[in-house]
């Protein structure tokens, strides 16, 4: 990119999720190479506008961790990949010494210089502020005015027990268009073998629960009702009774139990006849089933029919058609880029959806459809456990037109 970015009408916009976790449990390896593909993405699409939400920062042992964040983000502000965008707002949940509030999310913007027409909203004036310079917040997200960020509440979690799951919610204004762009995290399937007791799963209950609260929140009467995207790690999962019938429909199933409790620990599913070869083993933190290329042929498209928390929302949240393989779980060998562990069935976890109004600005018929992409990031090398996942489109003049709106919402506070 050189100056001011031309080709295609309106204005590129750059949706990117990303899990990276991962990135911060091996920075040597796995860093250079997630940024090099990133950057790659934003040279290839050049978006006016940047928004990069992600989850886990800071991985696993976030206490340890936390200056991996400090170098991870020095290096994209100072790229130069990344230094056309003049102006950039850094969001980062760091305070883990507050486990009632810790989010461990991370919500980056970045705006090209050649885009003038930018604001952002101001929740507690409630009104739009223009963006001058670069700023990164770390510290007391609870009373940023420029965002919302919530932990959900406790009897969400399952077992009440606390995890780093919550979303941060902010609001800008792009010519005479505004939308909400929101980061979210919700809950993983903590064992394999509950997820197959039944249909849909018990995990699937508490995340259909999580995501029910976040969009009430963004659509109440507090402000203005404007199109939204909500992209993250949704941890939707493969209905797991339903896949597993399907990947082993004539396997004789085996069950293992634990001799002190009785309780089942194991399932083993076998062929009937060829020296009742294994098919799949089942356990709490294991998926190993005997043929990973059924999850990359064809990008593992006909296993979407098993994709179905997204459905319950089919009024409130829309999808672009996925053409890319399921995002996790990624081998965290650096050396393997497409080879999934077998820990959990692969599944479409980290997501790009919208309300019906974000949808009607992303599908206008002025946007040729070539300039609408959905895909994944770096899907030949190692990017963690998580293949980030982008959704490039433009929003083009008088699209604001289909915004649901109130007449001042355009109000600008004072600098």
């Amino acid at each position: 990119m050189a100056g001011k970015m031309t080709g295609a009408p309106g204005t590129g916009i750059l949706l990117v999720t990303a899990n990276v976790g991962s990135l911060f449990e091996d920075p040597e390896n796995l860093q250079k190479t997630w940024l090099r593909e990133f950057y790659q993405t934003v040279q290839s699409h050049k978006p006016y506008f940047l928004a990069v939400h992600c989850q886990e920062v800071g991985g696993k042992n976030f206490e340890e961790s936390m200056s991996h964040v400090d170098s991870f983000v020095k290096e994209l502000l100072s790229s130069d990949a990344m230094k056309e965008y003049s102006r950039a707002r850094l969001y980062l949940d760091e305070n883990y010494k507050s486990p009632e509030q810790f989010t461990a999310l991370g919500s980056f913007y970045f705006i090209h210089e050649s885009l003038k027409n930018i604001q952002q909203f101001d929740f507690k004036a409630k009104k739009f502020r223009k963006v001058v310079g670069r700023e990164i917040c770390s510290e007391t997200l609870e009373s940023t005015p420029s965002l919302e960020k919530e932990k959900f509440p406790q009897e969400y979690f399952p077992e009440c027990k606390w995890s780093r799951k919550g979303f941060i919610r902010t609001r800008w204004a792009l010519a005479d268009c505004a939308f909400d762009l929101v980061n979210i995290h919700l809950f993983h399937d903590a064992s394999n073998l509950l997820a197959w007791e039944k249909s849909p799963s018990c995990y699937s209950g508490n995340r259909q629960k999580a995501l029910g609260y976040v969009l009430d929140r963004i659509t109440d009467q507090r402000y203005e009702k404007v199109p939204y995207f909500v992209f993250g790690d949704f941890n939707f999962r493969l209905d797991s009774r339903l896949v597993i019938e399907s990947l082993c429909p004539t396997a004789i199933m085996q069950t293992c139990t634990e001799s002190s409790t009785g309780e089942i620990n194991q399932l083993i599913f076998r062929e009937s006849d060829n020296d009742r070869k294994v098919v799949l083993l089942l356990e709490k933190k294991v998926f190993n089933y005997v043929n990973q290329d059924v999850f990359r042929e064809n990008n593992g498209t006909s296993l979407l029919k098993f994709d179905r928390e997204l459905s319950v929302f089919k009024e409130r949240l829309h999808e672009l058609e996925i053409s890319f393989p399921p995002s996790y779980p990624y081998s965290e060998d650096s050396s393997e880029g497409k080879q999934y562990m077998n820990t959990r069935c692969p599944a479409w976890c980290d997501r790009i959806l919208m309300s019906p109004s974000a949808r009607d600005l992303v599908l206008k018929p002025e946007n040729e459809e070539k300039s609408i992409v959905y895909d994944n990031i770096g899907p030949n090398v190692c990017m963690g456990d998580h293949k980030p996942v982008f959704l490039s489109f433009r929003i083009t003049a008088g699209a604001g037109k289909c915004c649901q709106r109130g007449e001042n919402i355009f109000r600008e506070a004072p600098l």
